[in-house]
């Protein structure tokens, strides 16, 4: 993605048209379009992360998820991409030829996907979607905190994920308690998160998404990278696969000021430090 689309990106806006629970972003990562399944519109979510740009402090617009409209909602976005009337609005417009398409559908809102009660149900939708519409490359991906990754219902939506080209992206933010519960303020302990990774993980190979950022203008202390690498390295000696590293900082503004981002040079060294500990491919995403 060259620099035209770094506006694009920074905005990453979770709406589109008059959409209650469907959107359409440039993604970074995805390198293109990314179609996002918002099942969160009232911003619930088991983690508190202090760099969450979802400002919980204005209520939300639309709190229950009507799986019709959303399966409606989905239908008309992926017709606009197909007939390339998506691409005569911004960002979308800047997007060449080449960049054009949709590189995946992803459970990806305003808080963790997998505690809306019917997720099972969304993935199916997601699903039946991406193939009515034939997009056969395209992925299916869970951006997850990783905490309800072993509750039967969330299990069995994980199976139909990976019988449609499925991926799940993991938060890991941390390596030690202490730091996780500074970073993420979460409802479960890290042992928790570490072990529904490593269960996932022996099944199919995991992509591991970790925000690293400076708290108060301190940038994370070398031995909470250590201890986040040792915890890939154990979980990899335990049997779980991990297909990526995705490191990244803020890119966009986070609902509290304690929050600030790492220079490129700092996640450039962050990332050399775990290169040479975890023998995982290593993506690194700046501020901007």
């Amino acid at each position: 993605m060259d620099k035209r689309l770094n506006i694009a990106w920074l905005r990453h806006e979770r709406i589109w048209k008059d959409n209650r629970y469907v959107y359409a972003v440039v993604s970074r990562r995805s390198k293109g379009v990314s179609v996002g399944i918002n099942l969160n519109p009232g911003k619930e979510c088991n983690f508190d992360c202090i760099y969450c740009q979802v400002n919980r402090h204005i209520p939300a617009s639309t709190r229950k998820v009507d799986l019709q409209a959303l399966e409606a909602e989905l239908d008309l976005l992926l017709e606009a991409e197909k007939n390339g009337s998506l691409y005569r609005d911004p960002p979308f417009d800047l997007l060449a030829p080449s960049e054009r398409g949709v590189r995946d559908i992803a459970f990806s809102g305003d808080g963790e996907p997998t505690t809306f009660p019917h997720f099972s149900d969304a993935v199916r939708i997601a699903a039946l979607a991406r193939n009515r519409f034939g997009l056969h490359p395209a992925k299916l991906i869970l951006l997850t905190d990783a905490a309800y990754l072993h509750k039967p219902a969330v299990k069995a939506a994980l199976d139909l994920l990976d019988a449609n080209n499925g991926e799940i992206w993991a938060k890991l933010d941390a390596g030690t308690e202490k730091y996780f519960r500074i970073v993420n303020r979460p409802n479960v302990t890290l042992e928790r998160i570490v072990r529904n990774i490593l269960d996932a993980a022996r099944v199919r190979p995991v992509t591991i998404q970790s925000l690293w950022f400076r708290i108060e203008g301190a940038p994370p202390p070398s031995e909470e990278i250590e201890a986040y690498c040792a915890r890939l390295n154990e979980m990899m000696s335990a049997g779980g696969k991990f297909s990526l590293l995705q490191l990244y900082t803020i890119a966009r503004e986070p609902a509290e000021p304690s929050a600030s981002s790492l220079s490129n040079p700092e996640l450039d060294s962050l990332a050399a430090s775990v290169r040479a500990r975890v023998p995982v491919p290593v993506e690194v995403f700046y501020s901007g």
